[in-house]
């Protein structure tokens, strides 16, 4: 049984992680035959590395479904990781890829969503609540028996990835400060993207008798990090990664829109996407933690909020105040 694997939004981190590691990983490497990466932005670093380790890129020009379609023949996929790209339409070309997944007969799919999607109302939390749509324009394809697409699906809601924590660099090295608009009575357990990127690695190099292992294939997989933590519980397991004190501040939507403008290029989309996250966070909706999943796939324990910082501690160790005489 082939494994011929095409991962959208290369350009991405989400789908440049995941690639990087079944290009990298001598265990996932030997299980695919081919790794196509299909991208909208082929001059961007992230695919130029992606070449050097091996992929195959493809340009994504969307628009047309049959083209589209056409360009995933062309790759030989036969397992597509759906990862939604950054983008204010990620929905319709999110949507555009299924259609064009099943048009080109592929029999794999792993979307990669967004945990509290289901949680989302459509009105107050729009970029979380697409989530939903897509899940279901996946899903939907299990319905129809002459429909390969609809063999073998697999969903992921990624939880909060922590490194939207690093978003406050800034405020963390200059001022000693984590500034999130969370409030300060719930909690929520940011997940790291490294990990969520093992478990699709697991999911994409898993066979069975319909495609994916028996274990993965048609799973709803929530994924969150191992620690329910609120904002002052995050800023404590920096302090303690960082050997320095980092205080948290609970700041209002509105300060959180101008640090966001003022301190990062991502997509208005993506913005939107934390704001609406975070509002699901003062509801009171984020308070559980999902890690079954993970250590069921994996064998392994997600990343916890201490080793997470610990791993960025050159990033975010507060500077230093200069002696002034």
């Amino acid at each position: 049984m082939t494994r011929n694997v095409c991962i959208t939004a290369v350009e991405g981190q989400t789908g440049f992680l995941i690639a990087e590691l079944l290009l990298t990983d001598a265990e996932f490497k030997k299980k695919i035959d081919s790794l196509t990466g299909l991208t909208m932005d082929p001059n961007s670093d992230k695919v130029k590395e992606l070449k050097t380790l091996g992929a195959t890129i493809a340009t994504h020009t969307p628009g047309r479904e049959r083209d589209v379609a056409e360009a995933l023949k062309k790759t030989g996929c036969d397992t597509l990781c759906l990862v939604p790209p950054a983008r204010a339409d990620k929905l319709d070309i999110a949507s555009e890829l299924i259609g064009a997944a099943r048009r080109a007969g592929v029999a794999n799919v792993l979307l990669i969503s967004a945990a509290g999607c289901d949680y989302a109302e459509r009105d107050e939390q729009p970029r979380l609540r697409e989530f939903v749509d897509l899940e279901a324009a996946v899903l939907a394809c299990k319905g129809d028996p002459s429909n390969p697409l609809g063999h073998s699906p697999c969903v992921i809601r990624a939880g909060f990835y922590a490194e939207n924590l690093l978003l406050y660099t800034e405020q963390a090295r200059n001022e000693g400060l984590l500034p999130l608009p969370i409030g300060d009575k719930h909690k929520f357990a940011p997940i790291a993207l490294g990990d969520i990127s093992l478990v699709a690695a697991h999911v994409l190099t898993g066979k069975g008798p319909h495609g994916f292992d028996e274990r993965h294939r048609g799973q709803l997989m929530v994924l969150t990090g191992p620690m329910l933590v609120s904002g002052e519980e995050l800023a404590a397991a920096a302090s303690k990664a960082l050997g320095q004190t980092l205080e948290f501040e609970n700041i209002s939507e509105r300060e959180a829109k101008r640090v966001l403008k003022s301190q990062t290029d991502i997509d208005d989309s993506e913005k939107e996407y934390l704001l609406d996250y975070y509002s699901l966070v003062r509801e009171g909706k984020t308070n559980y933690i999902s890690t079954t999943a993970f250590h069921d796939v994996t064998g392994q324990h997600p990343t916890g909020p201490e080793e997470f910082f610990k791993n960025y501690a050159g990033e975010l160790r507060p500077k230093k105040k200069l002696r002034t005489s």
